[in-house]
């Protein structure tokens, strides 16, 4: 059974820091490229950060370029998003996905398995 944990989302201020973790069971993770989405009330999921198979390569929304960081431990099976300088319009439910083929990264439809999201609320 597959299964993409997410876990360290929180109530934080602007500006804070936090980190997201992805822990990843049921599939080899290595076959796989991974994503992080978010969704707010009323809206549709959209990209943030993406990581190819290796960790080499990353790709990120404009909109949190040079903010955001997304890497990856294939040993450990993890993912990870670390956020500084958070910003109130950064509040969302964030979701780990999980992409096995070769569509497109930013695209939520690409992804074959997705986590049960985890919140960030980021206040004034």
């Amino acid at each position: 059974q597959v299964q993409l944990v997410e876990s360290g989302g929180g109530l934080v201020q602007a500006g804070d820091s936090l980190r997201l973790s992805c822990a990843v069971s049921g599939l080899n993770v290595n076959n796989y490229r991974m994503g992080w989405f978010r969704q707010s009330p009323g809206k549709e999921r959209e990209f943030v950060a993406g990581i190819d198979w290796s960790g080499r390569y990353q790709y990120y929304a404009d909109s949190i370029k040079g903010r955001f960081t997304v890497s990856r431990d294939n040993a450990k099976k993890l993912v990870y998003l670390q956020m500084n300088n958070l910003k109130l319009e950064d509040t969302a439910a964030y979701y780990c996905g999980a992409n096995g083929g070769y569509g497109y990264l930013k695209s939520a439809a690409a992804y074959d398995y997705w986590g049960q999201g985890t919140q960030v609320t980021v206040s004034s």
